[in-house]
């Protein structure tokens, strides 16, 4: 009976994978054209890659849960579903290969988008495209409640993809740029315990857009600090991951505001750190007025958005290891000391005077 059942298993497992699969030829194309993208995380591909990762917990974590209704192979259904699979592919190769991105570049340039933003239309455009791609294809798999089981990984290229749409129709995006001022303070104030003189301006011709200025005894360096550098974009992917993961908890409502809460808090303030990282890196790596060393871009474009990414993956891992270390002692406390037991030698006779 068990060996009857394993191709049966083998092929579940395969189709389980599958959805996942069809994203993999897709980013293989990306990466051999656009390597360097890959190493970037605002307004890069990183996190294509950290929505595959995204996906491999998700799917391990329900994996007992996921029922694929692809019964057999002639059905429509499973036609729609096979098909869908290959349009991730074809959608990559059209979009590079067919002009589809150059046709978005004209079209952005045409209605008065500055080139700089517009070049960038085509990236975000992709994470939205591969969103909806995704939502398909588990949808034709697993129906609506694979969507669900799905639902982190869908929102988070989502929430990507919005936020550079948002950044190159507006780059200077008023309603976010309110808590930039806020920021440049803290980030101003941090620098000065660390023994840098600071000052800050307004940048020429942009509205609400600070510069700040940092130096020391080494040299000095001067970044304007828009919303996306201001740690709106941490909140918000902090936000969308967080609310997903606490959906999904049976975690009193009360805890569930409180973890939200310092969440956010240490997401806001890890992004002032990766200000300050960048400020300390210019002035020792000789940064000067049109001159941006490239230890400076690196970390700007790849390593100092990890600071933040790093620790929303692993904060709900702290909320699942916190609580379990919290009942095991819990229950340490709880559980009742065990009474000596009384000794079964019979006592010794008593003497007789």
């Amino acid at each position: 009976m068990e060996n009857d059942q394993a191709p049966a298993k083998r092929s579940a497992a395969i189709l389980k994978i599958l959805p996942l699969l069809a994203f993999f030829v897709p980013l293989a194309i990306l990466y051999s054209l656009y390597p360097a993208s890959f190493e970037q995380t605002w307004v890069g591909r990183t996190y294509e890659l950290f929505f595959i990762w995204l996906c491999f917990l998700e799917l391990i974590m329900n994996w007992e849960e996921l029922r694929a209704k692809i019964s057999t192979l002639r059905s429509l259904r499973t036609i729609v579903f096979a098909i869908s699979l290959l349009i991730p592919t074809i959608y990559v190769v059209a979009a590079n290969f067919w002009r589809v991105n150059t046709a978005l570049v004209d079209y952005a340039l045409s209605h008065g988008i500055e080139e700089a933003w517009a070049k960038q239309i085509p990236l975000s455009t992709e994470y939205l495209v591969f969103m909806g791609l995704w939502l398909l294809i588990v949808f034709l798999e697993y129906g609506t409640k694979g969507i669900k089981n799905y639902s982190i990984s869908a929102f988070f290229l989502g929430i990507i993809g919005t936020l550079y749409t948002v950044n190159n129709l507006s780059p200077f995006f008023t309603p976010f740029q309110l808590i930039v001022p806020f920021t440049t303070t803290l980030a101003a104030n941090i620098l000065n315990f660390m023994g840098y003189q600071t000052s800050a301006s307004a940048y020429p011709g942009k509205d609400a857009v600070p510069v700040l200025r940092a130096s020391n005894s080494q040299g000095w360096a001067a970044f304007g600090i828009a919303w996306p550098c201001a740690g709106i974009e941490s909140l918000l992917i902090y936000t969308v991951v967080i609310l997903l993961f606490l959906s999904k908890s049976l975690i009193p409502w009360w805890q569930k505001l409180i973890y939200f809460a310092v969440g956010a808090v240490v997401t806001y303030f890890i992004n002032m750190l990766r200000i300050v990282t960048i400020f300390v890196i210019a002035i020792n790596s000789g940064w000067r007025p049109g001159y941006m060393p490239p230890e400076v871009q690196r970390f700007h474009d790849y390593y100092g958005m990890l600071y933040s990414v790093t620790w929303i993956v692993c904060y709900p891992l702290i909320i699942i290891g916190s609580r379990a270390l919290w009942r095991w002692i819990k229950e340490k406390r709880g559980k009742p000391k065990q009474q000596p037991q009384a000794s079964q030698e019979p006592e010794p006779p008593k003497s007789v005077v």
